[in-house]
């Protein structure tokens, strides 16, 4: 099943930029793409991961990466984040959450 996704509106953003920050939980992130889709601000960035970032994930999480084609989000503009939440309605696999900075 498909969701569509669309972009936040810069109105939807609830804080300025620098209060809070997402996190993404790496054990479930599967790389679907649909933060950086929504995000108004392009925080997330959907790469393949490096070697040093593959070692890091304990053996099922990375089993998940490699079958989803070895790519994971980052949040390469964290510092932009304005709290819309848009990315954390988007993510299928809930592994973004906001952090107050």
């Amino acid at each position: 099943m498909s969701r569509v996704q669309t972009r936040a509106t810069p109105e939807e953003c609830k804080q300025p930029s620098g209060t809070v920050r997402p996190l993404i939980d790496h054990r479930r992130c599967e790389g679907a793409a649909a933060c950086a889709a929504v995000c108004p601000h392009d925080v997330f960035e959907v790469r393949k991961i490096t070697r040093a970032e593959q070692t890091a994930l304990p053996l099922l999480p990375w089993l998940k990466v490699l079958a989803h084609g070895g790519r994971q989000a980052f949040a390469i503009n964290a510092d932009a984040c304005q709290a819309c939440g848009a990315c954390i309605a988007a993510c299928p696999e809930k592994a973004i959450r906001l952090e107050r900075v």
